[in-house]
């Protein structure tokens, strides 16, 4: 089985602009990102897929520069981006990445990608109470065709998964709960505080050139110096897909 991470990246973010590429711990956020899947066990191959618009040349630069392969599709149509990277990879499941988590698992990752070859699904991801900034998920090659197909809704065709996650009448999905309790932890990388949160988080756990930290390395030390939470507290979750919502109500007016 080809299993290919997409890891979607662009550089038009409206409450960071630029931020995949901004220096953490010395490398670029997209580094971390990349650098940690590559060391997943059951990922095949990794690519980067970004935009045909010119705001990510650079990133294209950066893959170019760093030997990463890089796919270039619609920029808001990001369904579509992830089914023309699939196929040009010829995967037969994708495992969907974001470039804004810098503190991605790929223990985590592994399992989940273990856990949707065994239970034969054709979505499974990070469910639960899980802090943000872990999540992934995969795609069966199948799944991911038949909703670049048939998503219409602007909330399905800007994010990968919603299409695939509403049908489990036509859909095998599952989750992997290991979280609890956690969501209230921000990782992710969408304002300003996060990337101050991350540097504070990067500068006591990161050691270039060995293994990266783990989920639960942040969580103890998050125990023991809780005060670093506060940093990006009170940050509205998945503010980017509650938008993405409300323009699905436009679409229902002009349909």
């Amino acid at each position: 089985m080809n299993i290919v991470a997409i890891i979607q990246a662009r550089m038009s973010s409206s409450r960071l602009p630029g931020k995949v590429l901004m220096p953490l711990a010395g490398t670029p956020v997209l580094g971390h990102v990349v650098s940690r899947i590559q060391r997943c066990r059951t990922i095949n191959q990794v690519v980067v897929a970004t935009s045909t618009d010119p705001s990510d040349d650079a990133i294209e630069a950066w893959c170019r520069l760093e030997g990463v392969r890089c796919h270039r599709g619609s920029l808001h149509d990001v369904l579509d981006r992830f089914q023309q990277a699939a196929e040009a990879e010829h995967a037969d499941a994708i495992v969907r990445i974001t470039a804004d988590c810098p503190a991605i698992d790929p223990e985590i990752v592994d399992t989940v990608v273990r856990d949707f070859i065994a239970g034969g699904f054709d979505c499974y991801g990070l469910g639960g109470e899980f802090p943000d900034g872990l999540d992934c998920t995969v795609f069966a090659a199948s799944a991911l065709a038949r909703a670049w197909h048939e998503a219409k809704l602007p909330s399905e065709r800007e994010h990968v998964g919603p299409y695939i996650e509403k049908h489990p009448e036509w859909f095998h999905n599952g989750a992997l709960f290991r979280f609890s309790g956690q969501s209230h932890h921000r990782w992710t990388l969408d304002e300003p505080r996060d990337l101050a949160f991350l540097q504070a988080v990067f500068c006591r756990l990161h050691r270039p050139g060995e293994a990266p930290f783990g989920a639960d390395a942040v969580l103890a030390l998050l125990a023991r110096e809780p005060a670093l939470t506060r940093i990006n507290s009170l940050i509205v979750r998945n503010a980017g897909y509650i938008k993405s919502l409300a323009a699905d109500k436009a679409h229902h007016v002009h349909a």
